[in-house]
């Protein structure tokens, strides 16, 4: 069924169809529509979820984890400064290996206060024992939400996952979203497995401690556990990919390769701006120009290997950073891709780096265009003309 739906509905439609056991949630611009239309179901029966209204972020994630400690399936949304309140309860979700998913609308990190779209919130999580899917419009939102339940639920991964959108770009515009039935979805999800929860053990006569003090005699042995999830989802989640495309018809990968073949220069970004870039490079290519582009969409597990095989054919690439990486080198993402092709052999590409859209600043396709004749100048001498620069702030 095709509909028009904004971010925050395509997520609380598909939230509406999961029908989770648990969601605790406070609002938060600009994800508040996400739980607010969501309690809105829970009020008028179409979902069986208990739905739990906290005083903070940080109450919403310790009720989401005690609820998917004891079995249930827990949902959120949040946002910025929401999500950063969550800070200490990510990682304790992330470190009891907690497959609680999570709707997040992507906004400017304080201060200056800023309710705008950028990465700084989710980028901040990057390590906290989460898996990250970045969305490029509402299809791959709704798409995502769905097929993070499989992935966070399946047994060999048994993590909490992030679904991401960007604020107001996303969250708050109209696009043409091809809804599933609500058959298909709890088929595709099916019931949460069984897992070895407080609620069984207690009924089992086994009871167990979940948080408890774990000094230097265990504690690097559970942080490897959690790290296996991750190994573990580089396989599990091209798998529930696939069998969403021989479901559905759609099919999302690590990344997305957009005439990459036989690119000479090419951008890697995250999010909406992957839609702007792609109209930038099949103008360039219409005029000869020889420019591909990688959209990022799973940030964690990183696909390192994966990247580096589809980047190695190229001369130069630039990265587009939607974070300020505060290190006075590069954004965020810039260092990890420059991990991953430090093992090629050969010669490697050009890297450049380039933080844009901070706090909801306009991206244009002059400014992507303008990236791109940068790496191709780049491309050209096969010199690094510069590590960093800023597009779009004013000198």
């Amino acid at each position: 069924m095709k509909a028009a739906k904004t971010g925050n509905e395509a997520f609380a439609e598909a939230m509406r169809q999961i029908n989770p056991d648990v969601v605790a949630a406070y609002p938060i611009t600009p994800a508040t529509e996400v739980v607010q239309i969501f309690s809105q179901f829970v009020a008028d029966g179409l979902v069986k979820t208990e739905f739990v209204a906290v005083e903070s972020e940080h109450s919403a994630m310790s009720a989401c984890i005690g609820a998917s400690a004891a079995g249930a399936r827990a949902m959120t949304g949040t946002s910025s400064q929401g999500l950063a309140l969550m800070w200490e309860m990510l990682y304790i979700a992330g470190g009891l290996r907690l497959p609680i998913v999570m709707a997040v609308v992507n906004r400017a990190l304080s201060s200056p206060i800023n309710i705008h779209c950028d990465h700084s919130d989710s980028i901040g999580a990057r390590d906290s024992g989460w898996i990250q899917l970045f969305s490029e419009n509402v299809q791959e939102a709704y798409d995502n939400i769905i097929q993070a339940v499989r992935i966070a639920e399946h047994p060999d991964v048994n993590l909490p996952i992030m679904a991401t959108t960007d604020g107001f770009i996303l969250s708050h515009c109209l696009e043409t979203l091809d809804m599933l039935s609500d058959e298909d979805v709890r088929s595709f999800v099916g019931d949460i497995p069984e897992r070895s929860t407080l609620v069984k053990s207690l009924r089992e006569g086994k009871p167990i401690t979940l948080g408890a003090l774990d000094l230097q005699d265990y504690y690097f042995e559970h942080k490897r556990q959690s790290a296996e999830g991750m190994f573990n989802a580089m396989k599990v989640i091209p798998e529930i990919g696939k069998e969403f495309a021989k479901t559905f018809g759609r099919e999302y990968g690590f990344f997305e390769a957009y005439k990459l073949a036989d690119a000479d220069a090419a951008i890697l970004v995250m999010g909406s701006t992957s839609g702007t870039a792609k109209d930038v490079v099949d103008t360039m290519r219409a005029e000869g120009k020889k420019v591909g582009l990688v959209k990022l969409r799973v940030y964690r597990p990183f696909p390192a290997q994966m990247l580096a095989q589809a980047l190695s054919g190229i001369k130069a690439l630039g990265i587009m950073d939607r974070a300020e990486g505060m290190s006075a080198v590069s954004g965020p993402v810039y260092p990890e891709i420059c991990a991953a092709l430090y093992d090629l052999p050969g010669k490697k590409p050009v890297v450049q780096d380039y933080i844009y859209g901070l706090g909801g600043r306009d991206v244009s396709l002059n400014d992507i265009r303008y990236i791109f004749d940068e790496v191709l100048k780049s491309a050209q001498t096969g010199k690094k003309a510069y590590t960093l620069k800023y597009v779009g702030v004013r000198e």
